[in-house]
């Protein structure tokens, strides 16, 4: 069967196309341009039944992911559904599950079972859980991303660009690695002295994502975890490889988006979105955050939603969510929520700077509402109705106005 990439490449717009297109400013027929030029992508494995499919990319809304999954301490798949369940509510338009504990096949299979956005991995980490680092071979990883992909998971994240050339580059850094998969597969290389096997065997990896129409997510298993380490030797070094790994995939008819940082202070963001989408020929690019300050524990969901407003602003089309628990631990219910509604906040926000069309209507709606005091018209407009009423009720008010000014409303009588 073909890939949605074949079908665009041949001018044909699939149901996926126009199902996704009618939440964007562009036409299927548009959308299918940009997904056969590799600036968008439509992640739609063909198994995930009842999805609701979405593209991610140039033009379009910019889009936000919020991650979960179980822990080694925490392996429970009914806390798990329950936040995925409440990503959907809140308005994230994919999630990821990172689960490493408990039964892990089976939160996977029930997630992407359970919920109609498109479902995102990175089938590493199960090669990896419950066994010693000298018992992994090469089979167990690429078994992981075939088994993952066979159970209609929609895009795969791959550390295809950390190669033996990072080992110097890792060690000099103030925060070293902080991506778990990146971490799993230097200290793999260290200890075999081989060479990463998603990167040596990438063309085994393209085949297997082509089978079931899996979207590769590339990688960014050496971003930088602190505001010293931004945009040092290894991470560029990992951006360019991830750019020439890019290339190879259109011609196997594999969708591919690029991972990015990470921890970069503001004045850097819009150079490095501007590289990734030089270097990557203006693939989709997936943040997470970035994090603008490393002050913050307990508040990173904000320090994330100020970085990731200005790098969708400059061009990157896909926020990773950051939660108030990041840095410290397992995020709950409630941090999921926040999260969300945070990365949505600033996603939002940049593609009413980037004169997305339409985005702007959204916000003139409730400000006219908001002038003439009608709060159920506010309420039902809020990005977040249940918090909004919360603090109307808590106001206690006797008339129209809020609590704030009273009788003295700068938006009574004019």
């Amino acid at each position: 069967m073909s890939t949605q990439l074949q079908y665009a490449r041949k001018g044909k717009a699939t149901r996926e196309m126009r199902v996704a297109a009618r939440e964007e400013p562009v036409n299927a027929r548009q959308l299918g341009k940009l997904i056969a030029a590799g600036k968008a992508v439509l992640p739609a494995n063909r198994k995930h039944e009842g999805l609701r499919p979405i593209a991610i990319g140039q033009g379009l809304r910019t889009k936000v992911n919020a991650n979960i999954g179980s822990s080694p301490l925490h392996p429970s798949l009914k806390e798990e559904l329950r936040k995925a369940r409440t990503a959907v509510k809140y308005g994230a338009d994919t999630v990821m599950d990172l689960s490493l504990g408990g039964n892990i096949d089976r939160i996977r299979k029930t997630i992407v079972k359970s919920i109609s956005v498109p479902v995102g991995t990175v089938p590493l980490y199960q090669a990896f859980v419950g066994r010693d680092l000298r018992e992994v071979s090469e089979d167990d990883m690429f078994n992981s991303i075939e088994r993952h992909c066979n159970d209609g998971v929609d895009f795969i994240t791959v550390h295809s660009g950390v190669t033996r050339k990072a080992l110097p580059l890792v060690k000099k850094r103030h925060a070293g690695v902080v991506s778990r998969g990146g971490s799993l597969l230097l200290k793999w290389i260290a200890f075999t002295g081989q060479e990463n096997p998603l990167y040596k065997n990438f063309d085994y990896i393209l085949e297997i994502a082509r089978q079931n129409d899996v979207t590769l997510s590339l990688g960014d298993g050496l971003r930088p975890g602190s505001l010293k380490d931004a945009t040092d030797k290894a991470q560029l070094q990992e951006l360019q490889l991830l750019g020439k790994l890019a290339k190879r995939a259109k011609p196997k008819n594999v969708q591919v988006m690029i991972e990015g940082p990470g921890h970069v202070p503001l004045h850097q963001i819009e150079r490095n979105v501007r590289l990734q989408k030089r270097l990557c020929g203006n693939a989709p690019f997936y943040v997470l955050g970035p994090i603008v300050t490393d002050i913050a524990p307990g508040y990173d969901h904000i320090t994330s939603a100020i970085g990731g407003a200005l790098a969708a602003y400059h061009g990157a089309n896909f926020l990773c969510y950051v939660t108030p628990a990041e840095h410290l631990g397992l995020p709950g219910i409630e941090d999921v929520k926040e999260g969300v509604i945070a990365a949505r906040i600033a996603g939002h926000a940049a593609d009413i700077a980037k004169g997305v069309k339409n985005a702007e209507k959204w916000d003139d709606e409730i400000s006219f509402y908001r002038k003439k005091l009608n709060w159920k018209k506010v309420f039902d407009l809020a990005i977040d109705r249940e918090k909004a009423i919360t603090y109307r009720k808590k106001s206690m008010p006797k008339g129209k106005e809020c609590t704030m000014c009273g009788k003295y409303c700068a938006l009574k009588g004019l």
